[in-house]
């Protein structure tokens, strides 16, 4: 089949699209897919069967939820107009579109008129999103209008995936039957994030790091640790925060290092493209997400949870619905969302109990094989199989291994 891929994204840097991307095209596909770029990056390139079109830069530097608009408008336009000359062309079987934003799936009006199966892949409700990141109200005429847009895009695509089975029960409940909608995890891909045996280069130096890798947004909850670190600096002289990612939050944050003067125990690394992120994960003794617990970060789930659990390395978590909802004390170390106190006291605790550390990884280790993307693809490329009701042997034949 010919299938077109559509995220407003770094292709490089999403390791759900990718997941998607190299499945489709191993099952012997042609897999298109359209993204934004990063500075000095190819403007197309193939990586791994899969054609990577990268149609508009972006700086991740918006103030307002007005500039982010604009520049999402921009991409939809030309995102358009690249996939209706495209489809016109050589016809696509199959539209897959990833949201944020969920309009981006109006993009695909031609192919969807003309014979194609669309799917609208949420990774993040956009209504619970905006509330966190713009400080919108619940109730407002802007989130009123994401609410519609979230109804309107769920009803023009074929069918729905979402992220998790939180936000199945909210958005099947507003927006989407459930019979039209999916869940599937952001789960690890194992042939990426794998346990190794390694010996850090500085184990001699006796540190104790935390790793954080991802976007940096304030409900990432990243100045929380910053002020766990400040706590534990004179008790944990030899504790060392890696921060790995860019966002709005980014100078803040190095802002609050330089204030609370601790330059020394907090690293920021520039971002890394998805493949480079397990070396540095297994440079790590813990993993932490610190999200805050508001109306989107108490149910969205991080998928860096699994990746440091495939990698053999413990995680602190803050204690979310959704982490809860998931996760136990055998397999993370949770800590009070929001409380940079109960923060400290966990990494402390992970720091002075090695024990403690194997056995979380170790139980780890156990529930990310069940959950990883080698047992969640059956179920995507089964979905595909039915909403094109291919024939592809190569595609059937993985669907029906499951």
């Amino acid at each position: 089949m010919r299938i077109c891929m559509l995220a407003y994204s770094f292709y490089e840097a999403d390791n759900r699209v990718i997941r998607y991307a190299e499945t489709l095209a191993a099952c012997g596909n042609c897999v298109d897919v359209i993204s934004l770029r990063q500075p000095r990056q190819k403007s197309a390139e193939t990586i791994n069967q899969v054609n990577i079109f990268r149609i508009q830069e972006r700086a991740r530097d918006e103030k307002s939820a007005w500039a982010h608009l604009a520049r999402t408008l921009a991409f939809f336009v030309k995102a358009m107009i690249w996939l209706t000359r495209r489809h016109w062309k050589n016809r696509y079987d199959f539209v897959h579109v990833h949201s944020m934003p969920d309009f981006l799936v109006f993009a695909a009006w031609f192919p969807r008129i003309t014979g194609s199966a669309l799917l609208l892949d949420i990774h993040d409700l956009l209504p619970e999103f905006h509330q966190a990141k713009f400080g919108a109200r619940k109730g407002s005429w802007i989130s009123r209008a994401l609410l519609l847009e979230e109804w309107l895009c769920a009803h023009f695509a074929h069918h729905v995936i979402i992220a998790n089975h939180l936000w199945f029960d909210v958005i099947t409940q507003r927006s989407v039957p459930q019979a039209r909608c999916t869940v599937l995890m952001n789960s690890p891909d194992r042939s990426l994030f794998s346990r190794v045996s390694h010996r850090r280069a500085d184990d001699h130096n006796h540190k104790f790091v935390l790793l954080y890798p991802g976007s940096l947004n304030h409900h990432q909850g990243l100045d929380l640790a910053i002020q766990a670190i400040h706590e534990l600096r004179h008790n944990l002289p030899h504790l060392e925060l890696r921060i790995c990612g860019s966002g709005p939050a980014r100078e803040s944050l190095r802002e609050l290092a330089r204030s609370l003067h601790l330059e020394g125990q907090v690293v920021f690394l520039e971002p890394r493209a998805i493949w480079e992120i397990p070396r540095l994960m297994q440079d790590a003794d813990a993993g932490i997400v610190p999200k805050r617990g508001d109306s989107f970060g108490n149910e969205a789930f991080s998928t860096k949870v699994l990746e440091f659990m495939a990698m053999g390395v413990p995680v602190i978590v803050a204690d979310t619905r959704v982490d809860r909802f998931y996760f136990n004390t055998s397999v993370v170390r949770f800590f009070l969302s929001g409380n940079a106190e109960s923060l400290a006291e966990s990494i402390k605790t992970l720091a002075e109990d090695p024990p403690l550390c194997k056995y979380l990884a170790r139980n780890a280790l156990d529930f990310v094989k069940r959950n990883d993307w080698d047992t969640n693809k059956h179920t995507y490329l089964a979905l595909v199989d039915r909403l094109t009701q291919s024939e592809s042997p190569a595609l059937a034949a993985s669907a029906n291994t499951l």
